[in-house]
């Protein structure tokens, strides 16, 4: 019996098993600072302890993408590691600000398989769940992925396709106990627009765009311990249907919450991910923008300093966002269009 694993096939999924991921991963500054040079966002309670503690948190929260691209990451050796593609997130919900020195560790339940039609591929569902150190949810999410199969003669299982949420709802955010914004100063958090300033339909150009470097793609993957052979082994993927490694979604994920600082700067805290869809591959070379859509507002329940945005966040490869570009005359997706995020962010009220 070999001692080293190959990862998980299609086959080797059954519905309703938990897999408990290795390794637990305690979180350190030098891992809040590297996220930071990796994509440079500036939200202001993430970035100064200071700052933070005026707000009644205990010191500077993780970002939040952070929390999540590290128990996704736990969860690749077991689950991806032989993808073709992640497809897409949703019912993706922040339980707890996690702070450097906790310690995070996943565990992912089987909800559902259906194998493709071209009979060498299937679609595996997961929900996966994040806690920290004292057993506590900071996280939890549902996500699909395309995996292959080791044999393509293998029968066909039964489909089992699960339900899953199509949108989080404002009652179901949770805001961290603690922050009152009450002390606010936005001339230190980068913008004067709290969640009043913000409308339904109101459309923003993040304006800049950041050009992904192979060595920062490969940092980030490294980082959160994502071992998916597509997005770091070029001497596999130089055999691939692309010739290169593809970059992590997650990457670009962050890309784009990093460029929506310039519109959304007092957008602190991510509560929710309703769903995602990596629309097209991204490779380094290339330069992401993104805009973002508020699709909807509300107050948080048995809170008057906050709300809620529910925003649909697009990411562009090697085009301008300025358009807001998303569909084709054909009503297909843009080829330039690489992630369509739809979440929930929490913003601050005017007192």
């Amino acid at each position: 019996m070999s001692k080293s694993s190959k990862g998980r096939y299609f086959e080797d999924f059954e519905v309703g098993e938990t897999l408990v991921h290795a390794t637990p991963r305690s979180i350190t500054e030098g891992d809040q600072a590297l996220y930071t040079a990796l994509y440079g966002a500036r939200f202001a309670p993430q970035a100064a302890d200071s700052l933070a503690q005026d707000l009644g948190l205990p010191a500077a929260p993780l970002d939040d993408l952070l929390v999540f691209h590290v128990v996704f990451g736990k969860s690749v050796p077991d689950i991806s590691l032989n993808a073709v593609a992640n497809l897409g997130y949703a019912g993706g919900l922040f339980l707890q600000p996690v702070f450097p020195g906790d310690t995070l560790s996943a565990v992912s339940e089987v909800i559902g398989k259906k194998e493709n039609s071209n009979g060498k591929t299937g679609v595996v569902y997961v929900e996966t769940v994040g806690r920290n150190q004292v057993g506590e949810v900071v996280l939890r999410f549902y996500r699909w992925v395309m995996v292959h199969k080791r044999d393509a003669a293998s029968p066909a299982p039964e489909a089992v396709l699960p339900e899953l949420p199509e949108a989080l709802t404002p009652d179901e955010l949770v805001a961290p106990l603690d922050f009152d914004p009450a002390a606010l100063d936005t001339a230190l958090t980068g913008s004067p627009h709290l969640w009043e300033d913000y409308a339904v339909g109101e459309k923003i150009d993040h304006g800049d765009g950041v050009t992904i470097e192979e060595a920062e793609h490969q940092l980030a993957t490294r980082l959160y311990h994502n071992t998916a052979r597509v997005h770091f082994n070029q001497h596999v993927e130089s055999q691939g249907r692309f010739g290169r490694r593809i970059v992590y979604g997650g990457h670009i994920i962050s890309i784009a919450r990093a460029l929506s600082f310039n519109g959304l700067a007092n957008a602190f805290f991510v509560a929710g991910i309703n769903g995602g869809r990596h629309t097209n591959p991204s490779f380094a070379g290339d330069t992401i923008y993104a805009w973002s859509e508020v699709l909807e507002s509300a107050p948080l329940p048995e809170r008057d300093d906050l709300g809620a945005l529910r925003l649909r966040t697009v990411a562009t490869k090697n085009r301008a966002a300025a358009d807001f570009p998303l569909t084709g005359e054909d009503g297909k997706t843009d080829p330039s269009v690489v992630l369509d995020l739809d979440y929930w962010v929490l913003m601050p009220r005017r007192g």
